[in-house]
């Protein structure tokens, strides 16, 4: 291109205006890249529309400790054998039944009627909240919860606890989840359990 305007005109200012616009074209394209982040799939995408990756929640959390809050919505056996971020509390959205769903293959869950009660108990409206689940599903879905329920500053965690699936059929993590999430991504994670962080029913 720069080639062909040289052709047409001997003007060396004209030349170095056409340069120059061209380096400039390029690299807007590459800081605008830089924000650019993938669309989410439709289960992932929230009201607000808040979201964090585990890595950037685990960073924003560690700059400001005192003001975000992780909140992991996963069952209580996720997050006890699984392994869960050391500051975040487990108020489960669902929790785990013995029904076996034919349809999904898996043992069904039931609602947490207490979600809500139980957040509010916990945390405040204007509380920045970071919400975690396995992948970053049901996440979603709390997000919109809390929305709905007057929280104001909730993000979801994109990726989970856990990751999305390999899809790479020559991978040796095939249908693993080992693409992202918290326990992928470097960041510290534990098995140990602070009971006061596990909120499993409403101690009336």
């Amino acid at each position: 291109m720069i080639n062909e305007e040289c052709n047409k005109s001997n003007n060396p200012f004209k030349f170095l205006l056409v340069v120059i616009s061209i380096t400039l074209l390029h690299l807007s394209g590459m800081v605008f890249g830089q924000e650019t982040k993938p669309v989410l799939p439709k289960a992932k995408q929230t009201v607000p529309g808040l979201y964090v990756t585990s890595e950037e929640a685990y960073y924003k959390w560690k700059a400001a400790p005192e003001s975000i809050k992780i909140l992991d919505v996963r069952t209580i056996e996720e997050y006890i054998f699984v392994g869960h971020a050391e500051m975040a509390w487990n108020i489960p959205l669902d929790f785990q039944t013995e029904q076996w769903d034919d349809s999904k293959k898996y043992f069904a869950v039931e609602q947490n009627p207490d979600f809500i009660k139980q957040v509010k108990k916990w945390f405040s409206p204007d509380e920045t909240i970071m919400v975690m689940c396995r992948s970053g599903d049901r996440s979603a879905v709390a997000v919109n919860i809390l929305t709905e329920a007057g929280f104001s500053t909730a993000y979801t965690i994109t990726d989970g606890m856990e990751g999305d699936m390999v899809k790479d059929s020559e991978n040796l993590y095939y249908m693993k989840r080992m693409k992202n999430g918290w326990k992928n991504s470097g960041i510290p994670w534990t098995y140990d359990i602070n009971p006061e962080q596990v909120i499993v029913e409403e101690k009336e």
